[in-house]
């Protein structure tokens, strides 16, 4: 039994302890904005918070959050995340959006630890989230632009 608390909401489920947390999050509990990517951890279409850091939900073990806070696309919240959002949709970020999720994910935690950010402390922080579409400029873009709003 796992037992993890999901987006502010304690979650208790019947699984094997090495199931990945995506497919806890995505199959056993339904919430299918966390995507499934590479299932290696190299692309971040998986990432989620635990504890508040990001990681990816691929390879990370149900067992590896017994007790911790996750939080999904679905109910990530607060001023970093509010900011990133709205900065996302004003600058019409998505091109296909598979990844956003993830590029999402990771941004909110970049501006949660960094409300500052130098283009290469963005492109560090989003260095393992991947885009197809190759909207990298946007994401930047957006994610100075969020860091301002946050009086950054």
């Amino acid at each position: 039994m796992a037992r993890f608390i999901l987006n502010g909401e304690q979650r208790e489920v019947a699984v094997d302890p090495d199931t990945p947390l995506l497919w806890v999050i995505r199959d056993h509990l339904g919430l299918t904005g966390t995507k499934f990517g590479c299932g290696i951890a190299q692309c971040g279409a998986c990432t989620v918070h635990v504890d508040g850091q990001p990681v990816r939900s691929c390879l990370t073990a149900v067992e590896d959050v017994e007790g911790a806070t996750v939080a999904t696309i679905e109910g990530v919240s607060g001023e970093a995340a509010q900011a990133v959002q709205t900065a996302w949709e004003n600058l019409d970020v998505v091109q296909c959006g598979y990844c956003q999720s993830g590029q999402i994910m990771s941004a909110i935690a970049l501006l949660s630890d960094n409300p500052r950010p130098t283009d290469a402390d963005i492109d560090d922080a989003m260095s393992g989230n991947v885009c197809r579409c190759a909207t990298y400029v946007r994401i930047r873009a957006a994610i100075h632009d969020a860091a301002k709003s946050m009086g950054g």
